[in-house]
C-alpha cells in the first residue's frame, strides 16, 4: 500500500521558518512528480510547489523567492523548506505524488493527510 507521510507543521512567527517533509513508502515503481499543495480555512486547495523529474521546480507566485522545494530520490523524500513565513501562508499543507506501483501500472495521484501550519502576526 502506497502513502505519504507529511511532518513538520506547527504553530510560527511571521518572519520565521519552517521545514516540511514527506515520506513516500509502499510499492513504489516510481515516482513521476511530487510536490506540496496547501489550503487555508474557507479556500480551495492551490498548488504550492511541485517538481517532476529533474525537472526546475514550479512554485505558485505567492511562494516564489521564499520556498524551496526539494527532494531525496534514494529515500523517497520530499522537503519544503519555508522561510519569511507570512500569516497568509497559515494552511493545512498536503504531500502530493504521482507515482507508478509496478512497470505496467499507470501512474495516479496520491495525496498525504496533511499537516498544519499556523503563522501568527
Amino acid at each position: 500500500q502506497v502513502q505519504l507521510v507529511e511532518s513538520g507543521g506547527g504553530l510560527v512567527q511571521s518572519g520565521e521558518s519552517l521545514t516540511l517533509s514527506c515520506a513516500a513508502s509502499g510499492n513504489i515503481f516510481n515516482i513521476d512528480s511530487m510536490g506540496w499543495y496547501r489550503q487555508a480555512p474557507g479556500k480551495r486547495r492551490e498548488l504550492v510547489a511541485v517538481r517532476t523529474g529533474d525537472d526546475a521546480p514550479h512554485y505558485h507566485n505567492s511562494v516564489k523567492g521564499r520556498f524551496t522545494l526539494s527532494k531525496d530520490d534514494a529515500k523517497k523524500m520530499s522537503y519544503l523548506q519555508m522561510n519569511r513565513l507570512k500569516p497568509e501562508d497559515t494552511a493545512v499543507y498536503y504531500c502530493y505524488a504521482v507515482m507508478a506501483t509496478s512497470l505496467a501500472s499507470d501512474s495516479q495521484q496520491y495525496w498525504g493527510k496533511g499537516t498544519l501550519v499556523t503563522v501568527s502576526s
